[in-house]
């Protein structure tokens, strides 16, 4: 994938991934996907756009999501987050609500987070493409792998960092993150199929503030401005 430009910490981080046997077969794979006339999201340039606006020695924060959304104008290369004007997800709804819950922020008009990653909350989905209505579309060509090389690289970070896991998926994921140095904070999805059995009221926005304070790195605020921009 030698034409994506790739923020520099990660790309030397990253630099046996992106020179391995299936990264070049990922590779392929997307390109015979194009050839075919397949609506990939989200669009290459935004690929890694999770990676570029949270370099590696400045991640707090890691939020685990699964699939990039299929529908069109959604994914941007960010979890959980939509384009500003696009209809907020009812996942997000829900971080929104418990965020609302747990520090009193009421929740922004629009979904989209890239604040909070500039601020240093690695929004990483474990599959990074899909293509348009057919979610898990690329799931199994080796973006997990990939991923996973990611969240080996901030678990072996000497700065502590706190890794939200939410589901399963994301539990099973991460499951090798040293909690001795990282705080690990586990919730079911926020999904509204599973939000009410422990999402809601789960606590994890201040309880990631809490450790990063104690650990001198600093909180996130985790308050949207209500006038966004696209960068």
């Amino acid at each position: 994938m030698s034409e994506i430009q790739l923020e520099e910490s990660w790309k030397a981080a990253l630099a046996e991934e992106f020179a391995s046997a299936y990264m070049q077969d990922l590779k392929a794979f997307l390109l015979d996907r194009k050839s075919q006339n397949a609506v990939i999201f989200p669009a290459g340039s935004n690929y890694f756009r999770a990676l570029d606006l949270t370099p590696l020695d400045n991640v707090k924060v890691v939020i685990l999501g699964q699939d990039p959304y299929h529908g069109p104008g959604q994914a941007h290369g960010l979890s959980f987050s939509v384009r500003p004007g696009v209809r907020i997800p009812p996942s997000l709804i829900n971080i929104y609500k418990e965020i609302e819950r747990d520090l009193g922020l009421a929740p922004p008009r629009h979904g989209f987070l890239e604040s909070w990653a500039k601020q240093g909350v690695l929004l990483l989905n474990s599959v990074l493409t899909v293509e348009q209505g057919q979610a898990g579309a690329h799931q199994g060509k080796g973006w997990e792998q990939f991923t996973d090389a990611v969240i080996a690289q901030v678990n072996a970070q000497e700065q502590p960092c706190v890794f939200m896991l939410w589901g399963s998926y994301a539990q099973k994921k991460a499951n090798f993150i040293d909690r001795k140095r990282h705080l690990v904070l586990k919730a079911p999805h926020p999904s509204p199929l599973s939000a009410h059995r422990g999402f809601l009221g789960c606590g994890h926005f201040s309880r990631a503030n809490a450790f990063l304070a104690e650990k001198d790195r600093g909180p996130i605020d985790w308050r949207l401005p209500d006038q966004v921009e696209t960068s």
